[in-house]
């Protein structure tokens, strides 16, 4: 059913009662594999997601000479990228514009030449201002096409400096590239953010990762000082992804009884792990201990809308706006506008759906106003996005009648998606 080209999601009428279990984070495991093939010594990786994201990360880090051996959710990697080595390679990364970009940073770091290249909805995806900061550190980058997007052949120069100001204004994952590439350059470097960051939690997540591999990192505002010396390998447990998470707490706050996730506690590295303190403000009841979220909803309590500055959690816009749906009183989603250019127009895209199936929705130039509606039920376009994919059958749970083209979308990042949701 998961290959189907439509696949139907009709009303949940029970109230819920369920443990699930989610993958691990593919944002965590993809920095960890980084580090660990930049590392000397060998890292074994437990907890690893079996997406596609991730698989692209662990072929894109072969294809560079790393040796990686992995059995269910174990990956080890016996040996690092080979940084000397001089013939060309090209990696297909897919969609996933995490491998992308960390690897735009990692072929900086490599004699020979690398083509970078992915599907067409990746080519779109904006890259100048990470290409940009590459070429001030001495890096080659030769476009294939237009300048500032994929594919681009990409190899090591001479470095030039050892300083490297970044806007803030694009994406993390450009930060985070340049974070990951500098404990291997000989001087280090000195990364600052230009104006207001985004997605704040993500750097500090690409900060504590590398300092489990060894890497000596400093931190202020919007300031990161990184030393040379490398990584050193070691043992790593990726935990639950907190993005996958929220779709089964969401799914509690919207049919109503309660939805525990397991291994995903107060303590959690991801920002997004706080996205059930959302559902609180909405009204349910949340509750947090060092090794699981807990969230309930008494179906007789009344959901309310709320107004939130969502930058700092924007892949989950798609998951809120979907409970807002269901709210007694309007929700503002702010803070938004750069998620234009992620898989989708997850914005603009994101609110004509709505309004297709009868959502009273207006797009914003930072954001989304959702109001409460009564969903006339009918097909939603994905638009290649599982995150989209994921937060509609939110809404055909909540009220039936929704029909999700391609479906297999969701095998970007948690492959079981439809059986979590069947076992609801």
């Amino acid at each position: 059913m998961n290959n189907a080209i439509v696949r139907r999601i009709e009303k949940i009428d029970h109230q819920l009662n369920a443990v699930v279990h989610v993958p691990g984070s593919k944002s965590i495991a993809n920095r960890a594999l980084v580090c660990a093939a930049l590392a000397h010594g060998e890292s074994e990786l437990t907890g690893v997601p079996d997406g596609d994201d991730t698989e692209a990360m662990i072929e894109g880090l072969k294809v560079l000479g790393a040796r990686i051996e992995r059995s269910d959710d174990k990956v080890l990697v016996r040996s690092g990228i080979d940084l000397e080595r001089k013939e060309a390679a090209t990696i297909n990364a897919r969609l996933a514009g995490t491998t992308a970009r960390f690897l735009s940073g990692v072929c900086g770091l490599v004699q020979g030449p690398t083509l970078i290249t992915g599907e067409p909805s990746l080519l779109s995806r904006p890259m100048n201002d990470l290409h940009q900061a590459i070429l001030s550190l001495g890096a080659n980058v030769e476009w294939q096409g237009e300048k500032g997007f994929l594919p681009a052949i990409i190899s090591r120069g001479k470095t030039t400096q050892t300083t490297v100001a970044l806007p803030a204004s694009i994406s993390s994952q450009f930060s985070t590239a340049l974070l990951l590439m500098a404990p291997v350059l000989t001087d280090g470097l000195a990364v600052s953010i230009v104006g207001e960051v985004i997605s704040q939690p993500y750097i500090d997540m690409t900060t504590k990762v590398m300092r489990s591999f060894g890497a000596r990192v400093s931190e202020g505002i919007s300031n990161m000082n990184v030393a040379p010396g490398g990584y050193r390998g070691t043992s790593f447990r990726v935990e639950p992804d907190a993005s996958s998470s929220s779709y089964p707490l969401a799914a509690s706050a919207i049919v109503g009884g309660s939805v525990e996730i397991q291994g995903l506690g107060k303590d959690s590295m991801q920002g997004d792990a706080k996205f059930a303190e959302l559902l609180s403000r909405m009204g349910c009841d949340v509750q947090y201990t060092s090794t699981s979220i807990a969230v309930r909803r008494d179906k007789n309590k009344e959901l309310l809308g709320i107004d939130v500055d969502m930058r700092d959690m924007s892949d989950l816009v798609p998951t809120l706006a979907a409970v807002a749906v269901y709210a007694s009183s309007p929700t503002v989603i702010r803070g938004v506008g750069f998620i234009r250019s992620k898989e989708s127009n997850r914005i603009d895209d994101l609110a004509s759906e709505l309004r297709n199936i009868g959502v009273n929705t207006t797009a914003t130039t930072d954001g989304l106003i959702v109001n409460p509606s009564d969903v006339r039920g009918g097909s939603v376009d994905t638009h290649h996005d599982h995150r989209m994919a994921m937060a509609f059958s939110l809404i055909g749970i909540g009220s039936g009648g929704i029909d999700i083209l391609n479906p297999s979308v969701v095998s970007k990042s948690w492959p079981g998606f439809w059986s979590m949701i069947d076992g609801l």
